[in-house]
């Protein structure tokens, strides 16, 4: 990759398309299961033209369970306690690809809580996932949760995830399961919930956007006269549209699978927002930040990867929560790991609505040593927990600011293709 100057490395996140993805629907990372744990998952491969010969799965370093194809069910037996858990696909050619989570083995009946954690500190609104278990041979009939002794949310089944708004503070939550034997178990989460932010709005039509073309297989940046990738962004559309303010946002070309990455400088160095933190004071005060957007998408079979980034930079610290949904590599949404510079899978599906609108939400978090953590996504109303953290990566000292992105990445025939992001907002606090 040629040098590149400060300000635009400023705005700018080297990204490339995925070839060979594992997606796992189930189990989450993080999670507390019982001790039959259902794994599903699927592969699939654009570099071996043969395909996926076979998908298994490692728990501690031990393959326990491998099937021919491209598609996993299987429940398998795991003895009580955490647990490294591993799916991988082997393709014809010799290559490999997969996806590793921690789960916790329980080995009981009872409620099992992957997020919230308990005495942990969390956003608003705070994300709820859990599983149950009950003797009951009937099984498990709903299960709920309470905040401060009241009952706020129900769903049927032995599943709960959900986005609860909480007030600021200290809450003491409980999660409780209810079954059809009329039996109940439940467990306590006590968690401290962090005030609103402060929320940048409608920045799909604010001024101040960049724009780059990166072309494959190097993607170098280019930002005019760049044969082989063209777009264009047009803003104040009224149709598709959620407020009448929507902004339009188009690539095509002739260099297979190059990408469009667009950049809007929200806070500090060249802020649009009228925030230029010139004393030095905010962003080290800021620790919790949500993207937020509506999309359409109108033609997922030629939608390659489309990318949602927010971007940190100060005392010499870079912090890129790159987050991308890799439409055509896998369905699932893959995650940016900045110290090693590359793409890993989340194991999350990404299930876009095609020709119509989707709202996405990414929570992610600056913890007290720079690390960065994903907490979680959230793609028309099903949230999925992410829980991973990453070591930033150096930059020059004098950089400082955060940016969000938005991205493109063409499909093998670089065909030409239209999205459409109304009510963006990032919230900071």
């Amino acid at each position: 990759m040629k040098a590149l100057s400060p300000r635009i490395l400023l705005l700018f996140l080297f990204a490339a398309p995925a070839f060979a993805t594992v997606s796992v629907s189930s189990p989450q990372n993080g999670a507390t299961l019982n001790s039959s744990v259902a794994y599903s998952a699927t592969a699939t491969t654009s570099t071996c033209s043969k395909g996926v010969a076979s998908m298994g799965v490692y728990v501690d370093y031990k393959l326990l369970y491998v099937v021919n194809g491209t598609t996993l069910n299987a429940t398998l037996s795991v003895g009580a306690g955490t647990h490294n858990t591993v799916v991988e696909e082997w393709d014809y050619c010799g290559g490999a690809t997969f996806v590793s989570m921690t789960i916790t083995v329980s080995g009981q009946s009872g409620v099992f809580v992957a997020s919230p954690a308990n005495q942990s500190t969390v956003s608003n609104p705070a994300n709820f996932v859990a599983t149950a278990t009950s003797p009951c041979s009937k099984g498990v009939a709903a299960i709920g949760v309470y905040v401060n002794n009241s009952l706020v949310h129900v769903d049927n089944g032995a599943k709960l995830n959900t986005q609860l708004t909480l007030g600021a503070g200290a809450q003491h939550t409980v999660v409780e399961e209810w079954d059809y034997c009329g039996g109940a178990s439940y467990t306590p989460i006590d968690i401290t919930v962090q005030g609103s932010g402060k929320v940048l709005n409608n920045l799909q039509a604010s001024g101040g956007w960049n724009s780059w073309g990166e072309f494959a297989p190097n993607y170098d940046i280019c930002s005019s006269n760049c044969s082989g990738v063209n777009w264009s962004m047009w803003k104040h559309q009224a149709s598709p549209s959620l407020s009448g303010n929507a902004s339009r946002f188009n690539i095509g070309g002739s260099t297979p699978y190059s990408d469009v990455l667009w950049s809007n400088p929200v806070i500090g160095q060249f802020s649009t927002q009228g925030i230029p933190d010139s004393g030095h004071t905010l962003l080290p005060s800021l620790h919790y930040f949500t993207y937020d957007a509506d999309l359409f998408v109108t033609n997922a079979s030629v939608t390659q990867v489309l990318e949602f980034d927010i971007n940190m930079y100060m005392n010499g610290a870079g912090m890129i929560w790159g987050t991308q949904c890799n439409n055509l590599g896998g369905k699932v949404w893959d995650i940016w790991d900045n110290a090693n510079a590359h793409w890993v899978s989340s194991g999350v599906p990404c299930n876009l609505i095609n020709n119509g609108w989707n709202h996405v939400t990414i929570q992610a978090q600056r913890q007290s040593n720079n690390t960065l953590l994903y907490q979680s996504i959230t793609l028309n109303g099903v949230t999925s927990v992410i829980n991973k953290t990453y070591a930033p990566f150096s930059v020059p000292t004098n950089w400082w600011g955060i940016t969000l992105n938005y991205q493109m990445d063409g499909d093998h025939k670089m065909s030409s293709n239209v999205t459409y992001i109304d009510n963006l907002k990032f919230t900071y606090w």
